[in-house]
């Protein structure tokens, strides 16, 4: 029987999570605030550019990514026995049964490493998978944590794995993809000023000059903070923002946060509403208006947790990332979409008036 000596995690240079990181902060952040400003001064185009600057964003990150994506599609994988270390099934209603393993991967030309991969496996096949048994696993040499069980293998390899004997890597040294390190979410949320500075600086003139500025409009009603938590709504929008760590996906902030922001029993109608990590932002319709509108109130704000949890799933467990909720009736029905971003990717899905889920667009 072998012993297997583990290899280093990788490293990575985190130049390109910075800019990235800054890029989707100010994006976001000038998004918002031009839906904001937009509406506070009347500005269809404005308004308008809230919705097709993050829809432009999104569209250039994808044919950015076009080149990579396809570097890494022609990388010929390679073929390894692995030995299973642990495995767990993770949830799953088919006969594919989502299982995590654990595994041991021995490369014939390198150092052995070790892996958590998440793979579908058929109810059928689950009991030749057991703890100590031998696999063949494909991987890229560049990304060795997207490993895969070869669930056919050919015969040479088969033959390998029927009489391959070794033991697990000992030790924590894994196969991961490279973790982003904190700084990345600073750098994000100073590019989500930039970028709401930057359009509120552009367009001060309108929003602060127009009938004697919008802190002075007789509809407004003043701020309430509470700690370090705060809301301000006025007739045409609202706002509710978190102190550091502090989330809106906590227990009951939403709950909160709309109760506070649709306080006095009137049934205004919103336009848009944004839910952030700690921001929340509503847009009325304003008075007159033919735009499609909703009650905000009438949302299923309970669900937003578990829609950004089914979002992020695929971006990885160990994988920061940043998320959004958008809810508006751009369409005629009332669509909600969750927009989440990480070292994974950028994963999306879209779901209806009761928070049921219609599609998904999972990271690549």
């Amino acid at each position: 029987m072998t012993t297997l000596t583990g290899a280093a995690p990788p490293t990575h240079s985190t130049a390109l999570a910075f800019a990235r990181g800054f890029l989707t902060g100010g994006v976001v952040g000038a998004s918002l605030a031009a839906l904001v400003v937009g509406a506070i001064t009347e500005t269809v185009p404005l308004f308008v550019a809230g919705f097709v600057l993050p829809a432009l964003y999104g569209l250039l990150l994808f044919l950015a990514g076009i080149p990579a994506r396809a570097r890494e599609a022609a990388v010929v994988p390679r073929t390894a026995l692995a030995v299973i270390g642990s495995l767990k099934a993770v949830g799953g209603e088919t006969s594919d049964l989502p299982v995590r393993f654990e595994l041991s991967v021995a490369p014939d030309d390198g150092p052995a490493f070790r892996v958590d991969v998440t793979q579908d496996i058929n109810l059928v096949d689950l009991p030749g998978y057991r703890p100590g048994g031998v696999v063949v696993v494909q991987y890229p040499p560049d990304r060795p944590w997207r490993a895969r069980i070869v669930e056919r293998p050919t015969p040479r390899w088969e033959e390998r794995a029927a009489s391959a004997r070794f033991d697990a890597v000992p030790g924590p040294a894994m196969a991961a993809e490279p973790r982003e390190s904190q700084a990345v979410g600073f750098v994000t949320l100073f590019g989500l000023l930039v970028g709401a500075a930057l359009v509120v600086l552009l367009f001060r003139e309108g929003l602060f000059g127009r009938d004697g500025g919008a802190q002075a409009s007789p509809a407004a009603r003043p701020s309430a903070s509470a700690g370090s938590s705060s809301t301000v709504v006025s007739s045409v929008s609202a706002t509710a923002t978190l102190g550091p760590g502090q989330s809106f996906l906590d227990p009951g902030e939403l709950d909160r946060a709309f109760d506070a922001l649709t306080r006095g029993g009137d049934e205004r109608q919103a336009l848009t509403v944004v839910v952030q990590e700690r921001l929340l932002s509503i847009v009325f319709s304003p008075d007159g208006a033919r735009t499609p509108g909703f009650d905000p109130r009438a949302l299923p704000h309970g669900r937003f947790p578990t829609l950004v949890d089914e979002a992020t799933a695929t971006l990885g467990a160990r994988s920061p990332h940043t998320w959004r909720i958008t809810a508006d009736r751009l369409t005629g029905s009332l669509v909600i979409r969750v927009v989440a971003t990480g070292a994974g990717g950028t994963a999306s899905l879209e779901a209806d008036r009761r928070g049921k889920v219609l599609r998904r667009a999972p990271a690549p």
